[in-house]
């Protein structure tokens, strides 16, 4: 079940939802209006590797805004920090944001029970689109959870600004556990 707009003041009122700082105009029916933050980053090479860290550069968005240019990827951040160890986020873009051609999240709408930090927004649009610091751009959403609470403890935890992708922490990891086992594997071993 989705939290309403008033359910949601209530447990940010009560501290079981997290939005850092908090408007009450942005409160909607069933969700909450999140803004665009000063910073982006975008990435620098051409190819993106998921097995080592990708070189991105920092823009910022002043008060004049900033075009973003199609086909480009942009990791925004946002102003608020949000998150729960009660209720399941999940994010999507404003629909007059939607019409502009633009959009928030690629692929990625839910976050994890547990995750408080600043969201990283991923923005990608069809045409140039000018975009401003503190502009409403997308809307979280809360759910009800069914069955034992596990809090996610990742490698995003306590975002402060866009984070790039740390998908090549996975695939260290991978290695090491596969020369771990390998060497188990030795271990074992019985000489012929």
């Amino acid at each position: 079940m989705i939290l309403t707009g008033k359910e949601i003041e209530k447990r940010v009122e009560s501290k079981e939802i997290v939005i850092s700082p908090f408007l009450p105009e942005n409160i909607n029916p069933n969700s909450y209006n999140f803004r665009l933050g000063r910073q982006m980053k975008v990435y620098t090479n051409e190819l993106i590797d998921p097995a080592q860290e990708n070189p991105v550069d920092t823009l910022t968005v002043n008060d004049d805004g900033i075009i973003l240019q199609p086909r480009r990827l942009y990791l925004a951040e946002t102003i608020e920090t949000m998150g729960s160890t009660q209720f399941v986020p999940t994010y999507a873009a404003r629909s007059s944001v939607a019409r502009m051609g633009m959009f928030i999240n690629l692929s990625a709408p839910l976050g994890d029970i547990g995750f408080i930090g600043k969201w990283t927004i991923q923005l990608f649009c069809i045409h140039p689109v000018k975009v401003y610091y503190g502009m409403n751009i997308g809307q979280m959403m809360f759910w009800h959870v069914s069955g034992e609470i596990e809090l996610y403890h990742g490698k995003y935890q306590h975002a402060s600004g866009p984070l790039a992708s740390r998908i090549h922490i996975d695939f260290e990891q991978k290695i090491k556990k596969g020369l771990g086992l390998q060497q188990k594997i030795r271990d074992c071993e019985v000489p012929l």
